[in-house]
């Protein structure tokens, strides 16, 4: 597998970003990008299909960086998460374009990990006309509008579940969630299954009334035993690239 690293100075963030790139063949056809890539070197498997895999490091301000495009959580993370979105389709893949000139997408993915998933998601959801599949490790789904507490509600308060309700179908899209069943303990409506579990079932539902088909369009794996650790995640990330989108 081929490795180079570079780096832009963005504009949008106010930081300079690093970036690993990985591939093997000549002329991948699908772009993957990645949150968090800081991490992905441990977790890609040693030979992949056609893809060209963009590792994007995470900055210090990760938690404003990444979350849901202009619509803050409960404690006021994600402020900077519309610039994020910005640095990604006007900077990043017109700097790959130029870094990669022989290579020709037809297809592009965004993934990423825990709060990097929530903002891989929010992204892809965003531009349909230029990502085609979303994967989502350990998602952070209970990303809310409202503390824990007597007036929150799910229904209401999971910004992207909001999101997704108030949107419209957006064809040709896929997801990928991912959970492990020891992801966390937390049960907040005390239901025996843990949160990280049930926000992402929710949030499949939501897409299935949008129109999305399971199993052809929605692909869920719950990993036994799965915990939110690299291990875990390269487990899933196997299974993820085995999917039909990187034939």
């Amino acid at each position: 597998m081929q490795t180079h690293h570079h780096h832009i100075n963005s504009s949008f963030l106010q930081r300079e970003v690093l970036l690993d790139t990985y591939f093997t063949g000549e002329a991948p056809s699908v772009l993957l990008l990645v949150n968090d890539g800081q991490d992905l070197a441990g977790l890609l498997p040693d030979t992949s299909p056609s893809v060209l895999v963009v590792g994007i490091h995470a900055g210090v301000h990760r938690r404003a960086e990444y979350g849901t495009a202009g619509v803050l959580d409960h404690q006021g993370y994600g402020a900077m998460a519309e610039g994020y979105g910005r640095f990604i389709i006007r900077e990043l893949l017109p700097f790959l374009q130029q870094q990669y000139p022989a290579m020709t997408f037809t297809q592009h993915a965004f993934a990423g990990f825990s709060l990097g998933g929530l903002s891989a998601l929010d992204i892809v959801w965003h531009h349909p006309d230029i990502f085609q599949l979303a994967g989502v490790f350990s998602g952070a789904l209970w990303w809310r509008s409202k503390p824990l507490g007597g007036d929150y509600h799910d229904d209401k308060d999971r910004i992207m579940h909001r999101l997704i309700r108030s949107g419209g179908y957006r064809a040709g899209l896929q997801f990928f969630f991912e959970c492990g069943t020891a992801d966390e303990t937390a049960d907040r409506n005390n239901n025996g299954v843990i949160d990280s579990i049930d926000d992402t079932k929710d949030l499949i539902k939501e897409l299935v009334l949008k129109g999305y088909k399971p199993e052809e369009d929605i692909h869920y794996l719950e990993i036994p035993g799965g915990r939110h650790d690299i291990a875990t995640w390269k487990t899933a990330m196997e299974v993820f690239l085995q999917l039909p989108f990187f034939s």
